[in-house]
């Protein structure tokens, strides 16, 4: 069999075990195959690239491997489950910078442009373009959710005037490149202006959407690399760069959707501001706290417990807590399930991922729409670290940044506990209704202490 025929075998087989993966992905309890054979479509994709005669020497390829496996392994081992969605934005952020330094070396290699036919100029702006700005908006991400840049909207007087009329010159130069592909000094400018781009595109969007804006920079980046595979004329980064792009496009909108939001809402709405000032003369809302006996008590004797984890969880890594204290309530003769927004956490999937480290059963688990319905039949819900999509002003409050987006109907349990540090606003930084609700109490402090000391309780009830 000659090499081409392997190549090309190797990236078909790459390409199957990457469709495979996504598809294994759509559902929990098949989402750890996924992961595993989408390794395998890139282990078969890698090596496929490393038989091509186009390679002179082996010496950078293998400093390459060695140094991004020694980068790559920690960060998939070592990582928390709590930096998962500042590690995804990295690996975006890196993503993007080899799509783009593949289009600037495949420019200069073809005299800065004065040998790229127009079709090929094309797929190389759309490369660069796209692969500079997820660059610095996936460092933007980083940096937000790593909170070394504050996490709310940075914006200013004219801001959306300004990123479009810096797209539109961006889109200009790009149309001007694929007529006139020999003009260098339009291709480093829009080079230049991308990377402005990503960060003035993320810098007005608040911590309530990073959710959204990671999916479509993952979109952004499996775009640039399918115009990569295009310019170099490699057939597996054409099928894993569209794979990418598509289904990271597909998730955005689901989520968008999930928050009963547009693009252009999250993009330019500033959703996740600070509060507006209380109004003069407008007293503090009630707050009903709990002790761990009495919470104890209530879960002891419920018959239908719904627990709802968000982000709070994740940061307190309590997962494990959590499945303690739910297996003792099903011993005392309860049900437990789980409740799961579309956009709880920082990421899509993140409570799914964070309770599957936990061994929690698949079959537990309930997404919003299965489970709203069980709410006011439910004895206890359990809300930990969860709030905004929680909060009942997405349903009442019309003046609200978040009325309309679907939330998980837990005000309607019989009883409410909220585990939570303090009544900090969650990432749309605005009061929650349901910490005041009649039928809610607040039990204050380390999610995961707070679980321990209750499984003890509720072994002593």
């Amino acid at each position: 069999m000659s090499r081409v025929l392997v190549i090309e075998a190797s990236y078909l087989a790459a390409s199957v075990f990457f469709i495979l993966g996504l598809r294994s992905l759509t559902r929990p309890d098949s989402a750890r195959r996924g992961m595993q054979q989408a390794a395998v479509g890139m282990l078969l994709a890698i090596c496929g690239t490393l038989l091509h005669r186009e390679i002179v020497e082996y010496h950078w390829i293998l400093a390459g491997l060695a140094i991004g496996g020694a980068i790559g392994w920690p960060m998939g081992m070592w990582v928390p489950m709590t930096a998962m969605p500042q590690r995804i934005a990295a690996s975006h952020m890196f993503g993007a910078i080899a799509a783009t330094l593949v289009g600037i070396a495949e420019f200069d290699r073809m005299g800065n442009g004065a040998f790229v036919s127009r079709p090929l100029m094309a797929a190389l702006g759309f490369e660069v373009m796209f692969g500079s700005l997820t660059i610095t908006g996936s460092l933007m991400a980083f940096l937000k959710l790593q909170e070394l840049v504050p996490g709310v909207p940075i914006t200013f007087r004219g801001q959306n005037a300004v990123n479009g009329g810096l797209f539109a010159l961006t889109v200009a130069l790009f149309l001007y490149l694929v007529w006139q592909p020999d003009t260098a000094w339009a291709f480093y400018l829009m080079v230049v202006l991308g990377l402005v781009i990503g960060v003035s595109l993320v810098l007005p969007i608040g911590g309530a959407d990073m959710p959204v804006v990671i999916s479509l920079l993952n979109s952004y980046a499996g775009l640039a690399s399918s115009a990569t595979g295009f310019a170099i004329g490699n057939n597996v980064l054409i099928i894993a760069g569209a794979l990418d792009g598509a289904s990271g496009f597909i998730l955005s909108i689901a989520m968008s959707r999930a928050m009963n939001r547009s693009f252009g809402n999250v993009l330019f709405g500033a959703f996740g501001a600070p509060p507006p000032a209380a109004a003069a003369g407008a007293g503090p809302l009630p707050v009903r706290a709990i002790s761990v006996e009495d919470a104890a008590v209530q879960l002891a004797y419920a018959q239908k417990v719904i627990v709802v984890p968000g982000y709070g969880l994740a940061v307190a890594q309590a997962q494990h807590a959590v499945k303690e204290l739910a297996a003792l309530i099903e011993k005392n003769g309860g049900e437990v399930k789980y409740a799961i927004h579309p956009v709880a956490g920082r990421m899509p999937g993140h409570m799914n991922v964070l309770l599957a480290e936990a061994d929690i059963p698949y079959d537990k688990l309930r997404e919003m729409e299965e489970v709203n319905p069980e709410f006011p039949s439910c004895d206890v819900a359990l809300v930990i670290g969860a709030n905004d999509v929680v909060n009942p002003a997405a349903r009442t409050d019309r003046g609200s940044p978040i009325f309309g987006m679907p939330i998980l109907d837990v005000d309607r349990a019989k009883q409410v506990i909220v585990l939570k540090r303090s009544m900090a606003p969650g990432f749309a930084g605005i009061e929650n209704l349901l910490f005041h609700a009649p039928n809610t109490s607040m039990l204050f402090g380390d999610a995961k202490v707070s679980l321990q000391r209750l499984a003890e309780q509720v072994k002593q009830v």
